[in-house]
């Protein structure tokens, strides 16, 4: 286990999205929760729910963010 917990340690300005099938390296944190944020809300169904995967995990400062069930 770590000394401390993942969601406690500083956040990289840099993170991994996958959304769809589609990888992207954002270089700036902020951005990437923005974009996910505005995808979320203005799509429906699955596309909604595949943003807000993404989003709720950015949100959670994690360094690599799916969609997908692993």
């Amino acid at each position: 286990m770590l000394a401390i917990p993942e969601l406690a340690m500083p956040r990289s300005s840099k993170v991994t999205t996958v959304c769809n099938g589609r990888r992207e390296v954002w270089t700036d944190y902020e951005q990437a929760k923005a974009y996910f944020l505005e995808m979320m809300m203005s799509a429906d169904g699955e596309e909604h729910d595949r943003a807000e995967c993404v989003y709720i995990q950015l949100t959670h400062g994690l360094g690599e963010c799916s969609d997908e069930d692993e």
